[in-house]
C-alpha cells in the first residue's frame, strides 16, 4: 500500500488553510504551519481556524504547527501561502529545512517590489531549486466559498507537465477541480495583475460609476494583462481562462475579494491608512500595483489602469481626478 502524500503549507491564513482543507479533503497528510504558536494551538485543539476561517471545522488529516522543521519534514510539497512581499525573508529562512526533492508550490499573486519578479522567479532564485520543481495554484479561488466546499476550479501550473500532473491528483476533490497548465508565466501575470484590476473595479464600485464601468474596467484590465504576458513570453490563450478571466471576474465581482472591497473603500472617499486600518488581510494589489506597473515600464508596455491606480492608492490621487485622466486619453483602436 502506498504511503499518502504529505504537504507542508507555510502560512495559515485564508487561502492557506483552505487550500490545506482540500489537499487533506483529497488524501493527503497535511502540516499547517502557522507564525503564532496560539494559532497552531487553536487549529488543533478545536479543529476550526478561529482568526481567519472561523466556524469553519478543518479535516482530521490536517494538523498544525509553529515549528517550520516539523511542518517541512518529509514534505511531497510546500506550499508557500505567505504574503508575496515577505515570501524572499521567508523562504531564505525555509531552505535549508526543506524536504529532498519536495515541490516548492505557490499559492501567492504579486509581484515582487523592486526586483520586478514573479514569485516562482523569487522561489527559484532563493531555493535553487530549478523551475521542475516549482509550481502554481491559481484561479477562481476565493477561500471563503472553498473552506465552505462549494464548486471551483483552478489551475496547477508547472514548467513540467509530470509534476503538474501529480499537483493535480493532490489537491482534486469533488469539489475542488484542477486543470494542468505549463504557461507559468502567463499563470502567475493573470494572479498579479487581476488584483491591480479588482483594486480598480472597487474604486469604481466605490465611486458609483456603474455596471459599463465595470464591464469596461474588467475588459480593459485584461487586455493590459494580455499585453505584459505577451511582453514576457507567456501564451495569450492562458488569459482567457482559469487563470486569466476567470480569476479576473470572480475578483472584480465578488464582495469576499480583499482587493476589491479595499478599492471600494477608497472610492467611497477613505484614505489609504484609513482604508488599511479596517482591512484584516493582505489585499495584495495595494503593493504589487506598484511592482506590476515597474515591470511594465521596463518592457515597454502601455498599462494605464494599473498607473491610475498606482496614483490613487500611492501619489495620492482623488479618484474622480484619475477618472478625468484615465477618460480623456487619446482614442485609439481597441486591438492595441
Amino acid at each position: 500500500m502506498s504511503k499518502p502524500v504529505r504537504a507542508a503549507v507555510m502560512g495559515a491564513g485564508s487561502w492557506g488553510t483552505a487550500f490545506g482543507m482540500v489537499l487533506a479533503d483529497a488524501g493527503c497528510e497535511v502540516t499547517l504551519w502557522a507564525r503564532r504558536p496560539e494559532l497552531a494551538e487553536a487549529v488543533n485543539s478545536t479543529r476550526t481556524n478561529p482568526d481567519y476561517l472561523p466556524g469553519v471545522e478543518l479535516p482530521e488529516r490536517l494538523r498544525a504547527t509553529a515549528d517550520p522543521a516539523e511542518a517541512l519534514r518529509d514534505a511531497d510539497f510546500t506550499v508557500l501561502a505567505v504574503p508575496s512581499q515577505t515570501l524572499r525573508a521567508n523562504l531564505a529562512e525555509w531552505t535549508p529545512l526543506l524536504a529532498p526533492g519536495t515541490v516548492l508550490v505557490s499559492l501567492m499573486k504579486g509581484v515582487e517590489l523592486g526586483s520586478t519578479m514573479r514569485m516562482s522567479e523569487v522561489v527559484d532564485d532563493v531555493a535553487k531549486v530549478g523551475p521542475d520543481r516549482i509550481a502554481v495554484v491559481t484561479g477562481p479561488n476565493l477561500a471563503r466559498e472553498i473552506a465552505a466546499r462549494m464548486p471551483a476550479a483552478a489551475v496547477v501550473a508547472c514548467t513540467d507537465e509530470t509534476v503538474a500532473r501529480r499537483l493535480q491528483a493532490a489537491c482534486h476533490t469533488p469539489y475542488f477541480r484542477p486543470y494542468t497548465n505549463t504557461d507559468v508565466v502567463g499563470c502567475e501575470l493573470g494572479g498579479a495583475v487581476k488584483n491591480v484590476i479588482g483594486l480598480a473595479v472597487g474604486i469604481a464600485d466605490g465611486m458609483g460609476l456603474g455596471d459599463n464601468a465595470k464591464g469596461s474596467l474588467i475588459t480593459r484590465g485584461l487586455a493590459e494583462t494580455t499585453r505584459l504576458g505577451m511582453a514576457l513570453g507567456a501564451d495569450p490563450l492562458t488569459f482567457s481562462g482559469l487563470a486569466g478571466l476567470g480569476d479576473l471576474v470572480a475578483t472584480c465581482s465578488s464582495p469576499l475579494s480583499r482587493n476589491h472591497t479595499f478599492g471600494t473603500n477608497l472610492g467611497k472617499g477613505m484614505t489609504l491608512q484609513e482604508t488599511i486600518a479596517v482591512t484584516r488581510q493582505t489585499a495584495e494589489g495595494v503593493k504589487s500595483c506598484e511592482s506590476v506597473a515597474d515591470l511594465a515600464r521596463r518592457h515597454g508596455v502601455e498599462m494605464p489602469i494599473t498607473e491610475t491606480v498606482v496614483d490613487i492608492v500611492h501619489e495620492g490621487k482623488p479618484p474622480v481626478v484619475a477618472l478625468k485622466e484615465l477618460m480623456s486619453r487619446s482614442a485609439k483602436p481597441e486591438r492595441r
